[in-house]
């Protein structure tokens, strides 16, 4: 009995490890696309969709860079990067006049950059941020570099 009840446990992990292989998306073509690779899914959380199409909350993440996201307006845009102290995050910085700055509501970690913007005008705005790539040296001779890990994305409000 021993022996049936393992092989019965080891044939359910089976299952479902092959299940979750194929549960992967945003990696491959999609039918018909002529071979155009589709980009991966973004890191970005959004609610139901507004009557523009456009979600009226988004919440962004430092994996988010680089992306085009859209809000509907009268929407919000919160986001967090996690840093860290000797890798602090600059604080957010917003170009136009699609969003306003609003309150975060929560509190910031040491590192940590945070922001909340409310969608207020019809456009496209970018938001950026920076923080090094590495630690600054505790010591006198320590091993360091120059490096900036860049962060944008730009919000298109509808």
């Amino acid at each position: 009995m021993r022996r049936s009840t393992t092989s019965l446990a080891a044939l359910a992990g089976a299952v479902l490890l092959l299940a979750g292989c194929g549960s992967k998306s945003g990696s491959g073509t999609h039918p018909g696309s002529a071979g155009q690779v589709s980009p991966p899914a973004p890191s970005a959380s959004a609610s139901a969709s507004a009557p523009g199409g456009c979600p009226a909350t988004v919440e962004l993440k430092a994996a988010d860079t680089g992306r085009t996201v859209c809000v509907a307006k009268g929407g919000e845009v919160r986001l967090t990067l996690d840093g860290t102290k000797s890798r602090p995050w600059k604080p957010v910085m917003a170009s136009g006049t699609a969003l306003k700055g609003i309150n975060a509501g929560f509190v910031v970690q040491p590192g940590n950059a945070t922001a909340a913007y409310q969608a207020v005008a019809t456009g496209t705005e970018k938001l950026t941020s920076s923080r090094p790539l590495c630690a600054k040296p505790t010591k006198p001779g320590g091993v360091s570099c120059m490096g900036i890990q860049e962060w944008t994305v730009t919000v298109t409000v509808k």
